[in-house]
């Protein structure tokens, strides 16, 4: 996981980094997978997703998916390992964007729609498609269920 840490210092030609987190019941015997409901912008408003968001410039990876999980649902969360992208690197995302994510467990608090959501849903990892993710994360939650069936994600 450390070869993926740092502080990201964007180019103006690349692709905007945003980080994410697969929340997971337990990071030692998962079970459940947490989806957050999108609620804006309009036409993305009803679509599933992992929760996170943007870093900002000069903002660690890890940080800014701290930030982003305290805004958007009010919760702390130990990290564990990265979910690797087709190409093992990031996974390409809408508007061409890329995407970092992690696995992770809440620590403290309860989760809630507090931004850019308006309902979350806990699924079970044996079938998490009763949902209508965005498509982009569609091939995320494939390898998450992969990831989980192996055991430990910690």
């Amino acid at each position: 996981m450390d070869s993926q840490i740092g502080t990201i210092d964007r180019m103006p030609d690349q692709p905007r980094l945003v980080v994410a987190a697969a929340i997971v019941d337990d990071l030692d015997a998962p079970t459940q997978l947490l989806a957050a409901r999108r609620s804006a912008p309009k036409s993305l408003a009803g679509l599933w997703e992992f929760a996170g968001g943007k870093i900002e410039d000069g903002e660690r990876d890890v940080d800014a998916l701290h930030r982003e999980l305290a805004e958007e649902l009010g919760i702390e969360v130990t990290i564990g390992r990265p979910i690797p992208g087709p190409t093992g690197a990031d996974w390409p995302i809408l508007h061409g964007h890329a995407m970092r994510i992690w696995f992770a467990a809440i620590d403290q608090g309860t989760p809630e729609p507090l931004a850019d959501h308006d309902a979350l849903r806990w699924l079970p990892l044996t079938d998490p498609y009763d949902v209508a993710w965005l498509e982009p994360d569609l091939p995320i939650v494939t390898a998450v269920r992969q990831h989980t069936a192996r055991g430990p994600v910690r």
